[in-house]
């Protein structure tokens, strides 16, 4: 998971023109991201209501599942089912139009179609760690274009042409076709040492580098070392597949050595209606190297490389799926040397003045393993689903971010990460040593 074991991949049957977001008042407007494991999420503001989203080029349309607690008056609702990748076929949910969307001070659509899922075992966020209310896809690209700066985690949209021809002068161009309300390039995939040309969807919802579909590539045959693995999480369920790599990746004249592939099985993919002569997708982990420009409306992209574009493409190397599992309070005891105040509703403090000391009370994130892959370093070590973790290297374990343990776990091989662990109210600590299980080689 970079967000390797999180890759967001959805079908959906629905498809309404809209006349999508338009910049008010300004010549263009910038946004703030959150980048986690490779993943954008963004502020957005449907109906009063501030929210978080993932921003997701894999997508159609708006898709809201998690309110919070937070509520929200939409319109003109009706009964729909949705059909995407995953182990079953249908959820039912909600499609309301005519809301109000806002993204930043001047980024709005005053018409926009949100469709609600009502099935509440689909929650992303203890993937990610923060609230994760929803997806934004084709709606926010449609109109404009839309430049994604990874290094300084801004989105940048244009609403004059003269401002964007300036900036895209220093790009390299790249023809898009937008088919089903999804951008699709022309990619070389190089599995061993034939190089062939193949179409990809550019997905910025998918933390991976590669997928690949062996079904409807023409004598496929897995590299090896390859691991069967969890891939993510669709709509209708989990997915499951193969993780490898292949020999090498080209989007013109870029290359990129080794990239982790993974490889979804027949099953996963059964209900997914692909458009003619896809071969698979291009994730974040390969995005992330560059500053992007779609262009929809000139069917059109444009990259940059940044400082992230020679990194080596690192794998979980633990076997460990962890999750985020709620937030508790804990206490710190310390030393006072001036009284402070803190309107933060994070943290409570209780203060002794004969003492000298206070009590500090801070809300903490828990984390629990939500899976473990057999033969893994993890399995071997006797770690299981569902332990609650406690500390990592000695650490108290809220004192990490989801993304901080997550790259803990694709350190050095040889690498000792030791685990203190709760398992039916039993306290017990773990050592496992790192080895990444489909490593980089010159020939396969």
């Amino acid at each position: 998971m970079k967000f390797l074991r999180f890759a967001l991949v959805f079908l959906s049957i629905f498809c309404f023109g809209q006349n999508g977001f338009q910049i008010i008042d300004e010549k263009k407007t910038v946004i703030p991201f959150q980048l986690i494991n490779n993943l954008i999420f963004i502020p957005l503001n449907i109906n009063g209501v501030d929210l978080t989203f993932l921003l997701d080029s894999g997508v159609n349309e708006t898709i809201l599942f998690s309110l919070e607690n937070k509520e929200i008056n939409f319109n003109d609702v009706e009964k729909i089912k949705f059909s995407g990748l995953g182990e079953t076929k249908n959820i039912e949910g909600l499609k309301s139009e005519n809301n109000l969307v806002k993204i930043g001070k001047n980024f709005k659509d005053l018409n926009h179609t949100v469709f609600i899922i009502l099935d509440e075992s689909i929650n992303f966020s203890s993937h990610v760690g923060i609230p994760v209310h929803g997806i934004i896809g084709y709606e926010f690209f449609q109109n404009l274009p839309v430049e994604i700066n990874f290094n300084s985690k801004k989105i940048t949209v244009f609403k004059e042409e003269k401002n964007f021809t300036k900036k895209s002068k220093k790009f390299k161009e790249f023809p898009i076709s937008i088919e089903g309300n999804k951008p699709y390039i022309l990619a070389g995939v190089e599995m061993t040492n034939n190089r062939v040309d193949s179409k990809m969807l550019i997905d910025l919802g998918n933390s991976d580098a590669v997928w690949l579909f062996p079904k409807l590539i023409k004598d496929f045959v897995y590299n090896r070392p390859n691991i069967d693995d969890y891939l993510g999480q669709g709509f209708n369920g989990d997915i499951f597949g193969k993780r490898s790599r292949i020999h090498r990746l080209y989007i013109g004249d870029f290359t990129f050595e080794k990239p982790l592939t993974a490889m979804p099985d027949e099953y996963s993919i059964q209900h997914l209606k692909l458009v003619p002569d896809r071969k698979g997708s291009i994730g974040s982990d390969i995005l992330k190297r560059f500053t992007v420009i779609f262009n929809y409306p000139q069917k059109k992209i444009y990259l940059k490389k940044n400082r992230n574009f020679n990194d080596p493409f690192l794998f979980n190397k633990s076997g460990l799926e962890i999750q985020h599992d709620g937030v508790t309070w804990e206490r710190d005891l310390v030393k006072v040397e001036t009284k402070k105040n803190t309107e933060s509703s994070d943290e409570i403090r209780v203060y002794d003045a004969r003492e000298g000391f206070q009590y500090n009370f801070i809300l903490k994130p828990k984390y629990s393993v939500a899976g473990c892959r057999k033969d893994s370093p993890c399995y071997v070590a006797g770690i299981r689903k569902d332990d609650k973790i406690l500390r990592i290297n000695q650490r108290k374990v809220g004192d990490f971010t989801l993304q901080k343990i997550n790259d803990l776990l694709k350190d050095e091989d040889g690498t000792t990460v030791h685990f203190e662990i709760e398992r039916g109210g039993q306290v017990m600590h773990f050592s496992l040593v790192l080895q990444d299980p489909i490593p980089y080689r010159d020939t396969y």
